[in-house]
């Protein structure tokens, strides 16, 4: 990428905010830190970032970097999976009164990425955090996996409990590692306790690969639909599906992140620059871009656009 090249897509990202990046402190190790990332978007008149961790509640850890990097807005999270109690209302009313910004649903944890799941998809590389996740339940530590449905094949009590929570402290709630059927149960279930900002967490990648179509019907029930740059970068799902789907889905109910941080791929910064050439290149409008990018993002963690 030429330097002027370079420049124009720093430009157009002004305001750029992140939903999706794993970076330093973490179990894994990373390609930067959440310090280290702050002033790189400072200094390029980037608006800011969410914490995600698998693991644990990031928003004490967000206001720490946002003291230390003034100008640079870095938001908390937290993620359902087991070492925060899983489906825990606690967590969240907690996470809601310290000014947490979005959670999401299992992960790790899902049932739907349960090692035999895995292997029914016939997924040859294993994510960065499955050794992990093998390493504790091989000392008889991991409770089953997680899923949204009781015995009946209703959304859980505890999962309805959150859900209201995340609507009474306006969190964004995005669906993590669901499978499909879970995934269009939560919307349903998230928007009837009033939860106005819905993310379904990377649409086409492998673990949940949503048809087109279903990508339209869950926008039209009031979610976004999210895609990640690791998921296209990384030849899990080709560039064109990608087009297809934001053409059908429309711009405006389209929310871009980049899923990245790990040591193998680019860095944060080059891959939100290559993942907006690329989309360019496809004949998107920067206007369209930038709504992905920076309206949407924005909107969804609080902090204006829509």
């Amino acid at each position: 990428m030429m330097n002027s090249q370079r420049e124009g897509l720093i430009r157009l990202l002004e305001g750029v905010i992140d939903t999706h990046l794993h970076i330093e402190p973490d179990l894994i190790e990373r390609s930067t830190d959440d310090l280290s990332l702050a002033r790189q978007f400072r200094d390029l008149r980037w608006r800011g970032f969410v914490l995600k961790s698998h693991y644990f509640p990031t928003v004490e850890r967000a206001k720490v970097v946002e003291t230390a990097v003034p100008g640079v807005r870095v938001m908390g999270a937290v993620t359902l999976n087991h070492t925060v109690g899983g489906f825990n209302p606690v967590i969240l009313d907690v996470a809601g009164r310290a000014g947490a910004r979005m959670i999401w649903l299992p992960t790790v944890d899902a049932l739907n990425e349960a090692p035999d799941r895995q292997a029914a998809r016939g997924e040859r590389h294993q994510p960065f955090w499955a050794r992990i996740q093998a390493e504790i339940r091989a000392k008889g530590l991991a409770p089953a996996p997680l899923s949204v449905f009781d015995e009946d094949g209703k959304v859980r009590e505890d999962v309805r409990a959150c859900l209201a929570l995340a609507a009474e402290y306006d969190m964004a709630v995005a669906t993590g590692h669901l499978a499909r059927d879970e995934i269009f149960a939560v919307v349903t279930a998230a928007r009837d306790v009033g939860v106005r900002r819905i993310i379904v967490t990377h649409a086409l990648f492998p673990s949940e690969a949503l048809s087109i179509e279903e990508q339209v019907e869950l926008a039209d029930m009031g979610a976004y639909i999210e895609h990640c740059y690791t998921t296209f970068h990384t030849g899990k799902c080709a560039w064109e599906t990608l087009y297809a789907a934001i053409r059908a889905v429309g711009p405006e109910r389209t929310l871009l992140s980049s899923d990245l941080g790990q040591k193998s791929n680019p860095a944060v910064v080059d891959g939100l620059l290559d993942f907006t050439a690329h989309l360019l290149d496809a004949g998107f409008t920067p206007a369209e871009v930038r709504r992905m990018w920076v309206d949407v993002p924005a909107y969804l963690v609080g902090e204006g656009g829509g």
